[in-house]
């Protein structure tokens, strides 16, 4: 009986899950549907209609989304590389070496990213202006980095302290001195945690838009959300047209993700399992 009841309530809890799935997935559904389908068949319901690639073919062709394409690129690889290669240096300073208030350094470095991107854009907007850097990429790539490498501290400091002090000290007492042992002990095994300290700082940095929005303008600079939300459209809206082009501005998140997707599984469950 309670085999059979644990059984039914194990399938109750997998219809459950994927009901939640197919509701959070129905919007990327429809933005697909959207995006091949003819503009003749969009506002009739029920009918239906070969698939086009019309839509991408307006968008990689006649709008500004491949040249923001790039730019998120650019500004995410960018951004990412900065919180990866800081924050590697900073966490392990900040979880091994006998850094003068660290408590408290770390308490201001995670209260920083409590703050919302609107109290700060107008400060930034001031620096940027001052140093000659509006509108171009070194703008975003400083300011998305002011959010995501306190948060790459942050992370990565954790997973240091979870690495075994042991592993250190043996290189150490082998004549390694302490850069070499980071090298060539620690790093191999702090690469998940790198890797998804890297994967959430290259999502805000490509998610990103108010920073964007304010420290651009032209399209020499502007990023993909950017690059949406100012999506050409003067008499109608060119549904399957901005579909196609969200689409096409979801899908490095997608493959990055699916690329890391070891590392970064890896990396959030270390600490969670102990010898």
């Amino acid at each position: 009986m309670r085999r059979a009841a644990s059984g039914r309530a194990g399938i109750a809890r997998d219809a459950a899950i994927l009901v939640v799935l197919a509701l959070w997935a129905s919007p990327i559904a429809w933005q697909l549907l959207t995006s091949f389908t003819p503009d003749a068949v969009l506002l009739e319901p029920g009918r239906l209609a070969a698939p086009t690639l019309a839509h991408y073919r307006v968008v990689l062709a006649q709008s500004p989304m491949p040249r923001g394409l790039l730019n998120s690129l650019v500004v995410a690889l960018a951004t990412t590389a900065l919180a990866a290669v800081l924050g590697t240096l900073g966490g392990y300073a900040l979880a091994r070496l006998p850094v003068p208030g660290r408590r408290g350094l770390m308490l201001g470095i995670v209260a920083s990213t409590a703050f919302p991107a609107i109290a700060t854009v107008a400060p930034l907007y001031l620096i940027v202006r001052a140093l000659g850097l509006r509108d171009t990429w070194g703008a975003l790539v400083l300011a998305d980095a002011s959010f995501a490498l306190p948060l790459a501290l942050w992370l990565i400091a954790g997973f240091v302290r979870d690495v075994p002090l042991e592993l250190e000290e043996a290189a150490l007492v082998d004549g390694a001195d302490r850069p070499t042992a980071l090298r060539r002990v620690v790093l191999p095994v702090l690469a998940p945690g790198i890797a998804a300290a890297s994967l959430v700082a290259f999502l805000f940095a490509w998610n990103e838009f108010l920073f964007a929005y304010t420290f651009t303008a032209t399209e020499a600079s502007r990023t993909a959300p950017v690059a949406l939300a100012l999506f050409p459209g003067v008499f109608e809206i060119p549904w399957g047209d901005l579909a196609a082009a969200s689409l096409l501005a979801s899908l490095p998140p997608i493959l990055v993700v699916l690329l890391l997707r070891r590392h970064l599984v890896r990396g959030l469950l270390s600490g969670a399992l102990k010898d």
